[in-house]
């Protein structure tokens, strides 16, 4: 969460500054998101989290090392191709976002969102198709409504990857956990 403050200075100008912690980070609401591809995140969640970059919130999507990451670039997402067993070790986002494919494909991963869906302060969410039940049945099908402007960056982070697109549809469908401490912007369906 960014969160701001007032300095008024001694000249009785105000001036807003971000309010920071001791470490000298600045506050904001942190969304780790796990997949496969670039290509993969783009398709199945870019506008979602390119409207939550623009919300202020810090995102980087963990993809496999080698991997394209100009089309998370467009849609202001920090890209790293950290091993995920370093990577998803000290996470302490507020949200989780997954593919159905890097969740099948590291154990590491199946287990940081069972260990996510336990935690009642970690938001979870969920793309793709082939979830094992025990994961299934604590989600529910969610849409995003995205902004003018995220359907517009998310064609060009599709023309970047190379995945032709006439036009983007105006919301995305997630799982998320039923219990969302985080205000995400999905709207539930079940």
């Amino acid at each position: 969460m960014v969160t701001s403050t007032f300095d008024i200075r001694h000249n009785g100008r105000i001036t807003a500054a971000r309010a920071t912690r001791s470490d000298g980070e600045c506050l904001r609401y942190r969304l780790d998101v796990v997949a496969a591809s670039a290509a993969d995140v783009v398709q199945s969640a870019g506008g979602w989290l390119y409207d939550r970059v623009m919300a202020g919130w810090e995102v980087t999507a963990l993809v496999p090392h080698g991997c394209d990451t100009r089309p998370l670039r467009i849609l202001g997402v920090q890209a790293s191709d950290a091993d995920p067993r370093f990577a998803l070790a000290g996470s302490t986002s507020q949200s989780l976002a997954v593919s159905a494919e890097a969740f099948t494909a590291d154990a590491r991963v199946r287990d940081k969102v069972l260990e996510s869906l336990d935690d009642r302060l970690t938001e979870v969410a969920l793309w793709g198709d082939g979830w094992p039940l025990g994961v299934n049945r604590a989600m529910t099908r969610a849409q995003h409504a995205l902004s003018a402007a995220a359907r517009r960056f998310k064609g060009y982070a599709l023309a970047a990857a190379g995945i032709p697109c006439a036009s983007v549809d105006l919301t995305e469908t997630l799982l998320c956990d039923r219990r969302s401490p985080v205000d995400s912007a999905l709207l539930r369906l079940d």
